[in-house]
């Protein structure tokens, strides 16, 4: 079916141009949610339509939703047990595969090309909110046999989606995932006092970098750079390793005072809730959060935790646009952040107890 012959896509896609104008973090979370809903809906209807599984899940909830919390959502497990798909088979231009280790029943999800390229989109203009526009010569916390592998991973679609950011892009870890200490040493002495971007998941960069930038006494200059991190939080706070920490463990082995944690899943690609300076989660134009009481599922108020709910405004091609995470959150405030930014802001407190751990670098065999 041609984007033409389908109305509800083409409102969508309308729809979605205005959101595409709209500044990333300015709008109060009423007027966000004004423009955001209708997207929303939108996508709720085209996967009534072309999707029979999301369809016989919603049947009860079918009309559109007056307010964000109205919006029917899809427990994110279910991509590892259902064929999630709203395109037909020549239509997938993607597939993006989700699992915390390879023992776990891999999540899959179909990307279109117009899909993808939203995505791209998207993550280019809110992380701009962050580091500029400015291509920086880029070090990745990883091994560059990642983008090798025949499975396109959500870590590798990772790297992929950052590297747009960088130049130079410099692989800090060989095939057996060691630091190739005289590749890291020859990028920090060609670029130590340029502004630089690293980049790398999070428990990958605590264990391949910094602890063993610590563990072999060595130090890099770096004071001028930039590190953007995301996924693999539960081991770190088993050993006892909060944020906080990871920051200044950074910055007493490499100076990098800016470091900006992310959160996002491979589900929802492109639609990414990035760290503020003050340390906060916030949710971009295109993406909000709700946090739900686990066991009523009743929307929690300011200050209470519960169970983390994402929605996108991007994918057309599976119904990921409203999904239950297994993760444990809490709502901080709205439009009130002392950095400037408005709508909602959040953190992350962990895993829903008994539940698999996944995140892209709990292992470095791992493919989030």
């Amino acid at each position: 079916m041609k984007n033409t012959d389908n109305p509800i896509l083409v409102e969508y896609l309308r729809l979605f141009e205005d959101l595409l104008s709209a500044d990333v973090y300015s709008l109060e979370q009423d007027k966000k949610q004004a423009l955001l809903l209708p997207v929303l809906n939108q996508l709720h209807q085209l996967h009534q339509l072309q999707n029979d599984e999301y369809r016989n899940i919603v049947k009860q909830h079918s009309a559109d939703a007056k307010r964000i919390e109205e919006l029917p959502y899809l427990a994110v497990r279910l991509f590892k047990h259902l064929n999630l798909k709203s395109i037909n088979e020549k239509e997938v231009f993607k597939t993006l595969q989700s699992s915390g280790t390879t023992s776990q029943t891999p999540a899959t999800i179909y990307l279109d090309k117009q899909t993808s390229a939203r995505q791209s989109k998207v993550l280019v203009k809110i992380l701009q909110q962050t580091i500029g526009k400015q291509r920086l010569p880029m070090l990745i916390i990883d091994s560059p046999d990642i983008l090798k592998k025949p499975e396109f991973s959500a870590r590798a679609a990772g790297i992929q989606g950052l590297a747009f950011f960088g130049r130079d892009h410099t692989y800090a870890l060989d095939e057996n995932m060691q630091p190739n200490w005289p590749v890291i040493e020859a990028f920090c002495e060609k670029y130590a006092q340029q502004p630089i971007l690293i980049f790398g998941f999070t428990f990958m960069v605590w264990r391949y970098f910094l602890k063993t930038l610590q563990q072999s006494d060595k130090r890099v200059s770096l004071p001028k750079g930039v590190l953007i991190h995301s996924g693999g939080w539960k081991k770190l706070i088993d050993q006892q390793v909060d944020n906080d920490t990871f920051k200044q463990s950074l910055f007493a082995t490499t100076g990098i005072s800016r470091c900006f944690n992310f959160y996002g899943m491979a589900e929802q690609v492109g639609s990414i809730f990035v760290e503020c300076e003050k340390g906060h989660l916030h949710a971009p134009v295109f993406a909000d959060v709700l946090i739900r009481n686990p066991f009523t599922l009743k929307q929690c108020n300011i200050g209470e935790q519960g169970l983390v709910q994402v929605l996108s405004a991007l994918p057309s091609s599976y119904p990921g646009h409203s999904l239950l995470t297994e993760d444990l959150g809490v709502l901080k405030g709205v439009d009130n952040c002392s950095c400037g930014a408005k709508g909602k802001y959040f953190a992350i407190n962990g895993r829903l107890p008994k539940t698999e751990v996944r995140g892209c670098s709990d292992t470095h065999g791992a493919q989030l």
